[in-house]
């Protein structure tokens, strides 16, 4: 089975989990193409030097059209509360800029153990603090302009950094503002477009600035062959499982959404 034949059957698995749980382009994409790149170009090619880079500047730039996606299906059950979106999106915009240079700028393997880091915080936090799991009563107090800016700065910068969109914040910040699983994991598809249009512009943009030479097919660190494959198999994922959204109770949601994360930092830890 080649590289790509892979490639596409997990963006289909991938396309399932981003609409149904508001993630999956990251962190499905993110250690499939690691391993990949490393399997077919080994650790000492161009390409094997740079694969975590490799990985997260593609999954940023599908993070565009998977969540657009996503986005227009959800929309149309009516599961988009904009309310809750439109004051993160500005500053999220702006942080993934600053995510993506940071991430171009550090060693590979320092950017693979980031993100491992990051997901063992994200897990521990769900299941030791309250309000994730069974949901919470809303708050009574919306946050300010300044702090949804700052917040969506953080969201922003974090999301193109690893290349994972911005669910794995949004989604606890969201059922700790009350929402069920289906609005909170609706509302991450939205909140990932600005990451994927910003941090996939600045990872383009590395290509004007001499970055390593990685061969054809590539535009600075976007791999444009395993793009274009992703892109697909998204799609008809999020086909697949746009019927399923809404089915699950709200608690085994949570606990599937929470054993998903497990699932992808166990793939990654023992890469």
């Amino acid at each position: 089975m080649t590289p790509y034949i892979v490639l596409a059957i997990c963006a289909c698995f991938s396309g399932v989990t981003t609409v149904l749980f508001g993630f999956g382009g990251g962190f499905v994409v993110v250690p499939l193409l690691y391993r990949l790149l490393l399997a077919v170009d080994g650790p000492h090619g161009a390409a094997g030097r740079h694969a975590m880079q490799i990985a997260v500047a593609t999954s940023t730039c599908v993070m565009i059209f998977s969540a657009w996606f996503a986005t227009l299906r959800h929309r149309r059950a009516g599961h988009i509360d904009w309310r809750q979106a439109r004051p993160l999106l500005p500053g999220i915009a702006c942080g993934a800029m600053v995510g993506a240079a940071a991430a171009a700028a550090v060693n590979g393997a320092w950017l693979r153990w980031a993100f491992v880091l990051y997901l063992g915080i994200t897990i521990l936090d769900c299941v030791c603090r309250a309000g994730f799991l069974a949901r919470p009563a809303p708050r009574a107090r919306a946050p300010s302009r300044a702090e949804s800016m700052l917040l969506g700065g953080a969201v922003g910068a974090v999301a193109a950094f690893l290349g994972v969109g911005g669910s794995v914040m949004t989604v606890p910040l969201m059922r700790r503002r009350g929402l069920d699983m289906v609005r909170a994991t609706a509302l991450a598809n939205p909140l990932s477009l600005p990451v994927g249009v910003a941090g996939a512009a600045a990872y383009a943009a590395l290509a004007w600035r001499g970055g390593p030479a990685l061969g054809a097919w590539h535009l600075g660190y976007v791999d444009l062959r395993a793009l274009a494959v992703l892109v697909a198999g998204s799609w008809c994922g999020i086909r697949l499982g746009s019927p399923c959204i809404g089915r699950l109770p709200d608690g085994l949601y949570a606990k599937v959404y929470l054993g998903l994360l497990v699932a992808v930092l166990l793939a990654m830890a023992v890469t």
